[in-house]
Protein backbone atom coordinates (compact mmCIF):
# COMPACT_ATOMS: atom_id res chain seq x y z
CA UNK A 1 0.00 0.00 0.00
CA UNK A 2 1.20 3.23 -0.94
CA UNK A 3 0.71 5.61 2.40
CA UNK A 4 1.59 9.37 2.63
CA UNK A 5 0.97 11.67 5.88
CA UNK A 6 -1.93 13.45 5.02
CA UNK A 7 -4.04 15.28 7.80
CA UNK A 8 -8.02 15.33 7.84
CA UNK A 9 -7.62 19.33 7.85
CA UNK A 10 -5.44 18.93 4.66
CA UNK A 11 -8.21 16.88 2.91
CA UNK A 12 -10.87 19.31 3.25
CA UNK A 13 -8.78 22.55 2.34
CA UNK A 14 -8.08 20.77 -0.73
CA UNK A 15 -11.50 20.06 -1.55
CA UNK A 16 -12.65 23.38 -0.47
CA UNK A 17 -9.64 25.54 -1.85
CA UNK A 18 -9.86 23.46 -5.60
CA UNK A 19 -13.85 24.20 -5.16
CA UNK A 20 -14.39 25.86 -8.24
CA UNK A 21 -11.74 23.52 -10.37
CA UNK A 22 -13.82 20.67 -9.82
CA UNK A 23 -16.82 21.91 -10.11
CA UNK A 24 -15.58 23.73 -13.45
CA UNK A 25 -13.51 20.36 -14.97
CA UNK A 26 -15.52 17.32 -13.31
CA UNK A 27 -19.03 18.25 -13.07
CA UNK A 28 -20.95 18.13 -9.50
CA UNK A 29 -19.96 14.21 -9.82
CA UNK A 30 -16.47 14.24 -8.49
CA UNK A 31 -15.87 10.64 -9.88
CA UNK A 32 -14.28 8.84 -12.78
CA UNK A 33 -16.93 8.09 -15.49
CA UNK A 34 -17.45 4.48 -16.41
CA UNK A 35 -17.59 4.47 -20.59
CA UNK A 36 -19.23 0.66 -21.68
CA UNK A 37 -20.36 1.27 -25.58
CA UNK A 38 -17.65 3.95 -25.86
CA UNK A 39 -19.82 6.67 -27.58
CA UNK A 40 -21.35 7.67 -24.80
CA UNK A 41 -20.97 11.27 -23.58
CA UNK A 42 -19.04 11.91 -20.18
CA UNK A 43 -22.31 12.88 -18.19
CA UNK A 44 -23.93 9.47 -19.89
CA UNK A 45 -20.70 7.71 -18.15
CA UNK A 46 -20.66 9.29 -14.97
CA UNK A 47 -24.31 7.39 -14.74
CA UNK A 48 -23.21 4.39 -16.08
CA UNK A 49 -20.93 4.54 -13.07
CA UNK A 50 -23.51 5.15 -10.17
CA UNK A 51 -25.60 2.47 -11.84
CA UNK A 52 -22.97 -0.02 -11.23
CA UNK A 53 -22.43 1.08 -7.79
CA UNK A 54 -26.39 0.85 -7.03
CA UNK A 55 -26.59 -2.79 -9.06
CA UNK A 56 -23.36 -3.93 -6.44
CA UNK A 57 -25.04 -1.95 -3.59
CA UNK A 58 -28.86 -3.59 -4.48
CA UNK A 59 -30.01 -0.31 -3.84
CA UNK A 60 -33.42 0.26 -4.46
CA UNK A 61 -36.45 2.34 -3.62
CA UNK A 62 -37.23 2.84 0.18
CA UNK A 63 -33.29 1.35 0.90
CA UNK A 64 -31.43 2.56 3.69
CA UNK A 65 -27.95 4.04 2.08
CA UNK A 66 -25.17 5.63 3.48
CA UNK A 67 -22.53 7.88 1.01
CA UNK A 68 -18.97 8.18 2.25
CA UNK A 69 -17.13 11.14 1.30
CA UNK A 70 -20.33 12.18 -0.77
CA UNK A 71 -18.34 15.42 -2.41
CA UNK A 72 -21.51 17.71 -4.10
CA UNK A 73 -23.68 15.26 -3.65
CA UNK A 74 -24.50 14.59 -6.85
CA UNK A 75 -24.97 10.66 -6.87
CA UNK A 76 -26.89 10.86 -3.51
CA UNK A 77 -29.21 13.07 -5.58
CA UNK A 78 -29.65 10.72 -8.08
CA UNK A 79 -30.35 7.47 -5.90
CA UNK A 80 -32.59 9.71 -3.60
CA UNK A 81 -34.54 10.61 -7.18
CA UNK A 82 -35.18 6.69 -7.61
CA UNK A 83 -36.57 6.65 -4.04
CA UNK A 84 -33.72 5.42 -1.78
CA UNK A 85 -33.37 6.90 1.56
CA UNK A 86 -29.82 8.20 1.35
CA UNK A 87 -27.59 10.24 3.76
CA UNK A 88 -24.56 11.75 2.45
CA UNK A 89 -21.14 12.73 4.31
CA UNK A 90 -18.65 15.18 3.22
CA UNK A 91 -15.72 16.45 5.33
CA UNK A 92 -15.69 19.40 3.09
CA UNK A 93 -17.34 22.48 4.06
CA UNK A 94 -17.72 23.88 0.71
CA UNK A 95 -19.34 20.80 -1.20
CA UNK A 96 -21.38 20.43 2.19
CA UNK A 97 -22.76 24.08 1.87
CA UNK A 98 -23.20 23.26 -2.45
CA UNK A 99 -24.72 20.24 -2.30
CA UNK A 100 -27.69 21.64 0.08
CA UNK A 101 -28.72 24.25 -2.15
CA UNK A 102 -30.05 21.40 -4.64
CA UNK A 103 -33.44 20.54 -4.16
CA UNK A 104 -33.29 16.69 -2.91
CA UNK A 105 -34.68 14.22 -0.48
CA UNK A 106 -31.13 13.17 0.27
CA UNK A 107 -30.01 13.90 3.76
CA UNK A 108 -26.31 15.62 3.72
CA UNK A 109 -23.73 16.14 7.08
CA UNK A 110 -20.54 17.84 7.25
CA UNK A 111 -18.45 15.52 9.16
CA UNK A 112 -15.24 13.44 9.35
CA UNK A 113 -16.29 10.02 8.68
CA UNK A 114 -13.91 8.33 11.43
CA UNK A 115 -15.51 10.19 14.04
CA UNK A 116 -19.13 10.05 12.92
CA UNK A 117 -22.00 9.74 15.04
CA UNK A 118 -24.45 7.85 13.22
CA UNK A 119 -26.57 5.17 15.09
CA UNK A 120 -25.13 1.34 14.72
CA UNK A 121 -26.99 -0.44 12.22
CA UNK A 122 -28.83 1.93 10.50
CA UNK A 123 -28.12 1.13 6.55
CA UNK A 124 -28.89 -1.37 4.36
CA UNK A 125 -26.35 -0.22 2.06
CA UNK A 126 -22.79 2.20 1.89
CA UNK A 127 -21.18 3.30 -1.06
CA UNK A 128 -17.60 5.25 -1.05
CA UNK A 129 -16.85 6.32 -4.55
CA UNK A 130 -13.26 7.11 -4.67
CA UNK A 131 -13.70 8.61 -0.96
CA UNK A 132 -11.80 5.55 0.86
CA UNK A 133 -8.37 6.51 -0.03
CA UNK A 134 -8.54 9.77 1.73
CA UNK A 135 -9.71 8.47 4.74
CA UNK A 136 -6.05 8.71 7.27
CA UNK A 137 -6.91 5.17 8.83
CA UNK A 138 -8.41 2.66 6.04
CA UNK A 139 -8.91 0.10 8.76
CA UNK A 140 -11.12 2.39 10.75
CA UNK A 141 -12.86 3.20 7.61
CA UNK A 142 -14.08 -0.44 6.97
CA UNK A 143 -14.71 -0.74 11.12
CA UNK A 144 -16.59 2.42 11.10
CA UNK A 145 -18.67 1.13 7.89
CA UNK A 146 -19.29 -2.02 9.74
CA UNK A 147 -20.81 -0.43 12.45
CA UNK A 148 -23.34 1.50 10.90
CA UNK A 149 -24.32 -1.55 8.43
CA UNK A 150 -26.78 -4.13 9.39
CA UNK A 151 -25.88 -7.51 9.33
CA UNK A 152 -26.06 -8.35 5.45
CA UNK A 153 -25.86 -5.18 4.55
CA UNK A 154 -23.55 -4.13 1.38
CA UNK A 155 -20.19 -1.90 1.15
CA UNK A 156 -19.41 -1.49 -2.10
CA UNK A 157 -16.10 0.69 -2.84
CA UNK A 158 -14.94 2.33 -5.95
CA UNK A 159 -11.23 3.04 -5.34
CA UNK A 160 -8.16 4.29 -7.11
CA UNK A 161 -5.69 1.11 -6.58
CA UNK A 162 -1.66 1.15 -7.02
CA UNK A 163 -1.26 -1.60 -9.94
CA UNK A 164 0.20 -5.19 -8.63
CA UNK A 165 3.45 -4.98 -10.84
CA UNK A 166 4.21 -1.13 -10.25
CA UNK A 167 7.80 -0.57 -10.34
CA UNK A 168 10.09 1.39 -7.75
CA UNK A 169 10.23 4.28 -10.47
CA UNK A 170 6.53 4.37 -10.73
CA UNK A 171 6.00 4.19 -7.28
CA UNK A 172 8.75 7.18 -6.88
CA UNK A 173 7.19 9.48 -9.76
CA UNK A 174 3.72 8.72 -9.91
CA UNK A 175 1.84 7.41 -7.53
CA UNK A 176 3.51 8.53 -4.42
CA UNK A 177 3.58 12.37 -5.77
CA UNK A 178 -0.48 11.64 -6.91
CA UNK A 179 -0.92 10.47 -3.59
CA UNK A 180 0.87 13.54 -1.71
CA UNK A 181 -0.43 16.63 -4.18
CA UNK A 182 -4.31 15.09 -3.92
CA UNK A 183 -4.35 14.54 -0.42
CA UNK A 184 -4.77 10.95 -0.16
CA UNK A 185 -3.16 8.49 2.71
CA UNK A 186 -3.74 5.72 0.97
CA UNK A 187 -3.62 3.81 -2.50
CA UNK A 188 -3.88 0.23 -1.92
CA UNK A 189 -3.87 -2.63 -4.14
CA UNK A 190 -6.68 -5.32 -4.14
CA UNK A 191 -4.89 -7.79 -2.11
CA UNK A 192 -4.77 -4.82 0.66
CA UNK A 193 -8.61 -4.14 0.74
CA UNK A 194 -9.40 -7.81 0.69
CA UNK A 195 -7.32 -8.12 3.83
CA UNK A 196 -8.75 -5.02 5.76
CA UNK A 197 -12.05 -5.75 4.63
CA UNK A 198 -12.16 -9.70 5.60
CA UNK A 199 -10.42 -8.11 9.38
CA UNK A 200 -13.01 -6.24 9.95
CA UNK A 201 -15.88 -8.76 9.14
CA UNK A 202 -16.56 -8.26 5.66
CA UNK A 203 -16.64 -11.06 3.14
CA UNK A 204 -15.60 -9.86 -0.42
CA UNK A 205 -18.54 -10.84 -2.48
CA UNK A 206 -17.41 -9.80 -5.95
CA UNK A 207 -14.02 -7.61 -7.30
CA UNK A 208 -14.23 -5.67 -10.51
CA UNK A 209 -11.34 -4.53 -12.33
CA UNK A 210 -12.85 -1.65 -14.72
CA UNK A 211 -9.74 0.08 -15.27
CA UNK A 212 -10.26 0.13 -19.11
CA UNK A 213 -13.92 1.63 -19.09
CA UNK A 214 -12.41 4.16 -16.63
CA UNK A 215 -9.40 5.16 -18.05
CA UNK A 216 -10.98 7.82 -21.07
CA UNK A 217 -11.97 10.35 -17.63
CA UNK A 218 -8.51 11.26 -18.06
CA UNK A 219 -7.98 12.21 -21.27
CA UNK A 220 -11.56 14.26 -21.29
CA UNK A 221 -9.98 16.29 -18.12
CA UNK A 222 -7.20 17.34 -19.28
CA UNK A 223 -8.67 18.63 -22.73
CA UNK A 224 -11.29 20.66 -20.20
CA UNK A 225 -8.22 21.71 -17.95
CA UNK A 226 -6.34 23.19 -20.94
CA UNK A 227 -9.75 24.85 -22.44
CA UNK A 228 -10.03 26.32 -18.96
CA UNK A 229 -6.70 27.75 -19.06
CA UNK A 230 -7.04 28.91 -22.20
CA UNK A 231 -10.14 31.08 -21.90
CA UNK A 232 -10.37 31.59 -17.62
CA UNK A 233 -7.94 33.77 -16.53
CA UNK A 234 -9.06 32.70 -13.11
CA UNK A 235 -7.05 29.23 -13.77
CA UNK A 236 -3.38 31.16 -14.54
CA UNK A 237 -4.04 33.34 -11.38
CA UNK A 238 -4.40 30.28 -9.68
CA UNK A 239 -1.65 28.33 -10.45
CA UNK A 240 0.73 31.32 -10.29
CA UNK A 241 -0.24 31.61 -6.93
CA UNK A 242 2.68 31.02 -4.30
CA UNK A 243 -0.62 30.99 -1.76
CA UNK A 244 -2.38 28.62 -3.62
CA UNK A 245 -1.38 25.18 -1.33
CA UNK A 246 -3.23 23.10 -3.32
CA UNK A 247 -2.26 24.35 -7.61
CA UNK A 248 0.31 21.57 -7.78
CA UNK A 249 -3.48 19.24 -8.25
CA UNK A 250 -3.48 21.02 -11.97
CA UNK A 251 0.48 18.77 -12.53
CA UNK A 252 -1.22 16.06 -10.62
CA UNK A 253 -3.64 15.17 -13.39
CA UNK A 254 -1.33 14.47 -15.77
CA UNK A 255 0.29 12.43 -13.58
CA UNK A 256 -2.85 10.15 -13.13
CA UNK A 257 -3.10 10.21 -16.69
CA UNK A 258 0.11 9.01 -17.33
CA UNK A 259 -0.03 6.31 -14.13
CA UNK A 260 -3.39 4.84 -15.98
CA UNK A 261 -1.55 4.23 -19.48
CA UNK A 262 1.40 2.76 -17.71
CA UNK A 263 -0.53 0.33 -15.47
CA UNK A 264 1.09 1.86 -12.38
CA UNK A 265 -2.93 2.87 -11.27
CA UNK A 266 -5.64 0.46 -11.29
CA UNK A 267 -9.48 1.73 -10.42
CA UNK A 268 -11.70 -1.06 -9.28
CA UNK A 269 -14.80 -1.93 -7.56
CA UNK A 270 -14.99 -4.09 -4.21
CA UNK A 271 -18.69 -5.05 -3.21
CA UNK A 272 -18.72 -6.35 0.85
CA UNK A 273 -20.95 -8.15 2.78
CA UNK A 274 -21.74 -8.04 6.35
CA UNK A 275 -21.19 -10.96 7.97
Amino acid sequence: MISEPVTREAVASHYDELDHFYRDVWGEHVHHGLWLRGNESREEAVLNLVDLIALEAQIDRGTPVCDIGCGYGATARVLASRGAEVTGITISPAQFAFARTKTSSAKFVCADWMETDLPNDKFDAAIAIESSEHMPDINGFFAQANRVLRRGGRLVIAAWLSGDTATERQRRWLLEPVCREGRMPNMGTVADYKSLGESNRFKLDRFQDITSGVARTWPAIVRRFLAKLATNPRYISFILSRHAKNRVFALTIFRIWFAYKTDAMRYGVFTFVKN
